[in-house]
């Protein structure tokens, strides 16, 4: 293979440094671009990045990068959803019944900032900040940047160009105006905003006798509450950042109408009072920062004349409900580089075959958890304080601590069995759902039947569904 070719990434964040990092590994000739300024070297905005939770898919790139017991040391281990409810009760629904299993919170600039500082340690890695993609020469392999300092324009040529530049990928802005091929592209968006503020830990000179945090440290918080809800989740200086879903216009309490503080206090004594009484800056944040939007793109190709191509929320952005973006987009870089292995022994690698060939294993995958992130949105606010999903969860969770090698959930599927694809995860999770839920509903599954009896029900009344699916769609 040669290795002396030269790999053009646009986009520094967390799919481009962990890809950047990997070519480099391989022996490749590395740019990275970011139209942004270092973020290790200019103060965050607040209110712009949703925590991340940190799983196996991910945790499976940072892995083969060499990095993930680096990435472990930023992390809090969340075990289960700690649900609230309106009078302040809560209680905790494991992530699975396996002791084992469990997701991690992490900063997103902390992990950006990880992977830049090893990307930057390659001598064949060269990164360029404060330069903004104008427009990309796919058959050509060459992309123009302005500086935002100096405004003036570069031209970068490159054997191939990966574009790593997010939703609003300008990579793939200039796929869609090309007129030379037929590129399919759809933005859907939820009616959803978000908005985040945060739960400070305790002032040192306060006693809160275990830990510094305000509420259970190792669980990811929900305030489900049907149309909107809360999410929390800790991070290391014993704060919490805290998300709030809610639609823009035509509800009772929405973006639209929370125009006052006394507005923002009503809804929140209302619908999270104990929430209030953690967040002292509570109207203050909630004016102080923005509110975000929450979509899903679709593409295709990815591919462009075997010269460019799309990887992570360039090709595949999702919303944030599975907690799969990240890792989503880790799990591409894993599963390029596993194609890029099958044709290294090449003295000239076939970059249009290989492109072509990982687009054909991936796009289906990515679609699946894209669409599996938007179920998780209306479980997530609306279900997981239904009696029933609560049993079903019980359920559930008995099965994986009585029989781990049996059975794993639609959530444990996803999120811990990364040895199967997130389409085959989909399909055999709801198949799953529906059969618990039917049985449950139908009384089928009764106090008498012992813990085995009731799983031989459920694993026969998937397969049933399994197969009816798969006649109607065979």
């Amino acid at each position: 293979m040669n290795k002396t070719q030269n790999i053009l990434i646009i986009g520094a964040g967390l799919c481009g440094s962990l890809l950047a990092l990997r070519m480099a590994q391989r022996g490749f000739q590395v740019t990275l671009v970011e139209k942004r300024p270092d973020l290790r070297k200019v103060t965050q905005d607040a209110g712009r990045s949703i925590n991340l939770a940190l799983s196996n898919r991910g945790l499976r790139g940072l892995r083969l990068a060499g990095v993930e017991d680096a990435a472990k040391k930023l992390c809090i281990p969340m075990n289960g959803r700690m649900i609230h409810d309106k009078v302040g009760n809560t209680f905790l629904s494991p992530y699975s019944g396996r002791k084992d299993e469990y997701i991690n919170s992490i900063s997103r600039p902390g992990l950006n900032m990880l992977l830049l500082d090893e990307a930057e340690k390659m001598p064949n890695v060269k990164i360029i900040f404060n330069h903004a993609c104008e427009e990309v020469d796919l058959e050509n392999a060459s992309a123009t940047f302005k500086d935002f300092n100096s405004k003036n324009e570069t031209t970068i040529s490159a054997d191939v160009i990966f574009g790593t530049d997010g939703a609003g990928s300008a990579v793939r802005k200039s796929m869609y105006e090309s007129h030379k091929f037929l590129f399919s592209f759809s933005q859907q968006w939820l009616s959803h905003g978000y908005k985040e503020l945060e739960i400070p830990a305790f002032p040192e000179n306060e006693t809160n006798a275990e830990t510094g945090y305000r509420t259970y440290k190792n669980a990811l918080h929900i305030w489900p509450r049907g149309e909107d809800m809360l999410i929390a989740l800790p991070n290391l200086d014993g704060s919490f950042t805290v998300t709030l879903f809610l639609p823009y216009e035509n509800s009772e309490y929405c973006f639209e109408n929370l125009t006052s503080p006394e507005m923002v206090h009503e809804y929140f004594n209302k619908e999270f009072p104990d929430v209030v009484e953690m967040i002292p800056n509570l109207s203050e944040e909630f004016f102080t920062n923005p509110i975000g939007p929450l979509g899903t793109v679709k593409c295709s190709p990815w591919n462009a004349f075997g010269k460019v191509l799309l990887l992570g929320d360039a090709a595949h952005a999702i919303v944030p409900f599975y907690g799969q973006g990240m890792n989503a987009s880790f799990e591409d870089v894993a599963v390029f580089d596993e194609i890029l292995e099958k044709y290294s022994s090449e003295k000239t690698i076939n970059w249009n075959n290989l492109f072509k060939e990982y687009e054909a294993l991936r796009k289906k995958d990515t679609d699946a958890i894209a669409d599996l992130a938007v179920d998780n949105f209306h479980e997530m606010k609306e279900h997981t304080a239904m009696e029933i999903f609560q049993r079903k969860r019980k359920l559930e969770t008995a099965f994986e601590a009585e029989f781990p090698e049996e059975y794993y959930s639609k959530y444990a599927l996803v999120t811990f069995k990364e040895s199967i694809s997130y389409s085959e995860a989909m399909k055999r999770g709801r198949a799953q759902d529906k059969a618990i839920l039917n049985l449950l509903d139908d009384g089928k599954i009764t106090d008498e039947m012992s813990l085995k009896e009731k799983l031989e029900l459920v694993k026969k009344e998937t397969e049933g569904i399994l197969h009816d699916d798969e006649v109607a769609f065979g």
